[in-house]
């Protein structure tokens, strides 16, 4: 949900950059989990009693964790992420994914034209060919609209595929499968 940058004020509060696409949720939770991000180390509950969304700060939220009251205790928290467990998750609108739940997905390439003859329902020449993996999912800026592109690790090496509708033909969470099809060229737009 969010990644504390440093302390904040002399009061025990910090401040955090903000991770989610839904920030004013923080402000509403009673308490949140602190830990890393890598699992690594189980994270801990901690009560929250106060968070607001930085005025000053565009991205920036901040933080008072219930008995941390100094500078230092405060410090304690740097470079700590603010986590919730997937119970808690908003649920998205159709159309909408985590960037968590796509991470992992196998991606599946659809044949761009249908073949000419087909020998039966289940011509191999139909059936989807395995890309690859997802990988990771990369952003447009701030100051730039655009469509996320997914990073889909191959055999071949990297392919950079836009997460638009008429690309991605079927996104399928539960069975961590994307199928696509490419346009003309996207290949050869990922060598160069």
């Amino acid at each position: 949900m969010a990644r504390i940058l440093r302390a904040r004020g002399n009061k025990g509060e910090v401040a955090a950059e903000i991770l989610t696409d839904f920030p004013e949720r923080l402000t509403q939770l009673k308490g949140v989990y602190i830990g890393h991000a890598d699992g690594k180390v189980e994270p801990r509950l901690v009560a929250l009693q106060s968070c607001w969304l930085s005025q000053n700060h565009r991205g920036q939220g901040v933080f008072h964790f219930e008995g941390v009251h100094s500078i230092s205790e405060a410090e304690k928290f740097r470079g700590l992420e603010v986590l919730l467990p997937f119970e808690q998750r908003v649920i998205l609108p159709a159309g909408q994914y985590f960037v968590s739940d796509l991470i992992g997905c196998a991606v599946f390439e659809n044949p761009t034209s249908p073949p000419v003859v087909s020998s039966s329902p289940c011509s191999l020449a139909e059936a989807p060919s395995l890309l690859g993996k997802v990988r990771d999912v990369q952003f447009p800026g701030e100051q730039q609209a655009g469509t996320p592109i997914l990073e889909v690790e191959t055999s071949s090496g990297e392919i950079l595929i836009p997460l638009a509708v008429d690309i991605c033909a079927k996104i399928d969470i539960a069975a961590r499968r994307i199928d696509v099809t490419l346009p003309e060229g996207l290949r050869e737009l990922n060598r160069e």
